[in-house]
C-alpha cells in the first residue's frame, strides 16, 4: 500500500513522463491522422504499451503495475490535453476482461482487442440480449466501438458470456462511421462467426465500465483545461480598440465562470477516483463515478464551446487549434454514458431517506 506522499510522487512522475511523450502544444500529428484509417499510429501505440501504461491500474499479479484510479486519471488528463487519438480507454477496458496470453498480448501492444458491448445508441448498459453465442458461433450486432477499424479482434458481450471474435473472421462486417474529431466509431455486424468463448464476470465488467467512464471524464478534463488555457492566452494577446480583450470585464466574468466549472469538475473526479481506490461499496462507487461523468459530459461541451466563442470568428476556422478540442468533446461527451444516463444512475444508487 502506497503512502499519500508516494502516491503524489507517482502522479507527478506519470504526468511528467506523459507530457514528455505527448506535449499538448504539438498537434501536427493529430491533424495529420484525422479522417484516416486506422486513425492512429501503431508505432506510437506500441510505445505506449512499452511504457506500461495499458496495465497502469491492473494488478501486478495480472501483469500490470498495480497503481490506482488517481494515477490512471492523471495519465488520461495529459492524453486529453494532447488530444491523443489512440483508443486507450477501450483497450484498458478490454484488458480488464482478458487473461493469459490474450492479456499479455494486449498489454504488450502486440494485439489490439476492443470491447463490443453496446447494442443501443442511447443505452448505458451492455444490452447483451440481441447478440447470442451458440455452439461456438456468435450472431448479432454491436454499436459505437471507438476506433474499431484498427482492432485485431473484438470482445463481444452475450448472455452466455464473452465471445472473442477476430476482426477478419468470415461473417464479420464492420461499418465505419466518421466522427466530428476526425476519428471513427465502428458498428459490428456478426453472422454465425466462429468465436472463442471467455468467462464473463459481472462484477469485473461493472468495475471495468466504471473505470472506462471515469477515464473518459479525466480525458475530457484534460481537453477542457487545455482549451481554457489556449483561450486565456488568446485573451491576453488579442487587442481590440487599442487594448487587450482580456481587460474587458464581461470576458473576465465568462472566464471566471469557466474556471469554476473546471474546479468543480476536478473535485468530483478526485472524489470518484478516491472512492474507487478506497474500495467503496459498489453502489457508492457507481454514484461517485456517475456524478463525475455527468459533470464531465456537460462541462466539457460548455467549456470548449465557450472557448471557441471567446476566440471570436477565428475560433470557428479549422486552422484554429481550439476547435479541435470542441470536436473531441462533442465526440466523447456521451461515451460510456451521457449526462442524463449517469444522472439517472446516480439517483438510483443514492440511499433513500425514510421517515421514522
Amino acid at each position: 500500500m502506497h503512502s499519500p506522499e508516494e502516491r503524489l510522487e507517482n502522479i507527478r512522475m506519470i504526468r511528467d513522463s506523459a507530457v514528455a511523450f505527448a506535449p499538448a502544444s504539438e498537434l501536427a500529428r493529430v491533424r495529420g491522422l484525422r479522417y484516416q484509417t486506422p486513425g492512429f499510429d501503431r508505432a506510437v501505440w506500441r510505445e505506449m504499451a512499452d511504457n506500461g501504461w495499458l496495465g497502469l491500474s491492473l494488478a501486478e499479479a495480472r501483469g500490470g503495475i498495480g497503481l490506482g484510479m488517481a494515477e490512471y486519471c492523471a495519465l488520461l488528463e495529459v492524453f486529453g490535453a494532447a488530444l491523443l487519438p489512440e483508443p486507450f480507454v477501450p483497450a484498458v477496458l478490454a484488458a480488464r476482461l482478458l487473461d493469459g496470453e490474450q492479456l499479455s498480448a494486449q498489454l504488450g501492444g502486440e494485439r489490439l482487442l476492443l470491447p463490443a458491448l453496446q447494442e443501443e445508441i442511447d443505452s448505458l448498459s451492455t444490452a447483451e440480449g440481441a447478440t447470442h453465442l451458440h455452439n461456438g458461433k456468435v450472431s448479432g450486432r454491436k454499436l459505437c466501438i471507438p476506433m474499431a477499424g484498427a482492432a485485431d479482434g473484438f470482445l463481444v458481450s452475450t448472455p452466455e458470456g464473452l465471445a472473442l471474435v477476430e476482426a477478419k473472421a468470415p461473417g464479420v462486417k464492420l461499418e465505419i462511421v466518421v466522427t466530428q474529431d476526425g476519428g471513427h466509431f465502428g458498428h459490428l455486424h456478426l453472422h454465425e462467426v466462429t468465436a472463442e468463448s471467455l468467462p464473463l464476470h459481472p462484477p469485473a465488467l461493472d468495475y471495468a465500465l466504471d473505470e472506462a467512464a471515469l477515464g473518459t471524464a479525466a480525458y475530457l478534463l484534460g481537453v477542457a483545461e487545455q482549451a481554457f488555457a489556449l483561450t486565456l492566452d488568446y485573451l491576453r494577446t488579442r487587442k481590440q480598440f487599442g487594448q487587450t480583450i482580456g481587460t474587458f470585464q464581461v470576458l473576465q466574468h465568462r472566464a471566471v465562470d469557466l474556471k469554476l466549472q473546471l474546479a468543480l469538475w476536478r473535485a468530483s473526479l478526485d472524489a470518484a477516483a478516491a472512492a474507487c481506490d478506497g474500495g467503496a461499496p459498489a453502489g457508492q462507487r457507481r454514484a461517485a463515478v456517475s456524478r463525475a461523468k455527468a459533470r464531465a459530459a456537460d462541462a466539457a461541451l460548455l467549456v470548449t464551446r465557450q472557448a471557441v466563442q471567446l476566440h471570436g470568428a477565428i475560433g470557428y476556422t479549422d486552422e484554429c487549434d481550439v476547435g479541435l478540442y470542441l470536436r473531441k468533446a462533442m465526440t466523447l461527451a456521451n461515451l460510456y454514458g451521457s449526462s442524463d444516463q449517469h444522472r439517472r444512475r446516480y439517483d438510483a444508487c443514492m440511499p433513500r431517506l425514510t421517515s421514522v
